[in-house]
């Protein structure tokens, strides 16, 4: 796996500002990308790879006992990004060293970056970020965390809380915020959906899909819409009394929640 490219981590995380931290002790396994050779270094910083055996051996010659200079890297979400300092990095790698010194410099962002994420997880994680800032939960409910195993699932659930905006209004007769959109919809229709399927135990159930609470809310929220097409009293508890019979495998599942609009077949419902 290649280190990750700090422009595409900074771009898609929503950095706010930064501030110098001074020199700090940082954890290697932390170190997941590079300023400007994310594309000649891999993660296990090994020579050959964009790194000099050459310029190695002079550093185990300088630093026989492993305290080389400070390195410079920016750090979002707790990942780190080296600046300047790959053959020191490699070197402190190679001795088996488990921390490193480093000039910090924080860029301030709400999202945490885990040592084993790659590019597809930044957009994941920058899709999350446009879905609770733009349906408005973020500031209504901030300690609310819906994450998908597909990206579409940010895409329709988006969609979901605008027609349930649309619906709010219409029993309301007054139109309301997107916080007040977003809050009454993670209240009253996520909330009881993730809850039915953890009653129903479908997260055992189902555990070799490793999927989140988002994928089961949005399995029973599409279960529930195809079911009231028979019967309009349908709730998520029926709807996941109804998942428990239905034994989809993950290709079938991860098809349905890909087209959200699809029902299922008939001989599912």
């Amino acid at each position: 796996m290649g280190l990750l490219p700090f422009a595409e981590a900074s771009r898609r995380l929503r950095v706010t500002g930064q501030s110098y931290l001074g020199v700090r002790e940082i954890p290697l396994n932390r170190i997941i990308g590079s300023v400007d050779r994310s594309r000649d270094v891999d993660r296990h910083f090994k020579a050959g790879r964009g790194l000099s055996s050459s310029r190695l051996q002079n550093l185990r010659t300088a630093f026989p006992n492993g305290d080389t200079p400070a390195i410079d890297v920016f750090e979002i979400g707790g990942a780190y990004f080296v600046e300047d300092g790959h053959h020191r990095v490699a070197l402190a790698l190679e001795r088996h060293a488990e921390f490193i010194d480093a000039h910090v410099t924080r860029l301030d962002t709400n999202y945490q970056v885990g040592p084993e994420v790659d590019v597809s997880q930044l957009v994941h994680t920058e899709q999350q970020r446009v879905l609770l800032e733009e349906s408005g939960l973020s500031r209504a409910r901030p300690e609310a965390s819906v994450e998908f195993t597909l990206l579409d699932g940010y895409t329709q659930t988006s969609d979901i809380i605008k027609a349930h905006g649309y619906d709010l209004a219409r029993t309301r007769g007054a139109l309301p915020t997107p916080e007040e959109v977003a809050g009454n919809w993670y209240d009253e229709t996520y909330l009881p959906a993730v809850q039915a399927a953890r009653r129903a135990s479908l997260p055992e159930l189902y555990e070799s899909w490793h999927s989140t609470d988002g994928d089961f809310f949005l399995w029973l929220y599409q279960i529930r819409r195809d079911l009231r097409a028979l019967d309009s009293t349908v709730d998520f508890e029926a709807a996941a009394r109804h998942a428990r019979q239905l034994h989809l495998g993950w290709r079938r599942k991860r098809e349905h929640l890909r087209n959200g609009r699809r029902p299922l077949p008939r001989g599912h419902r």
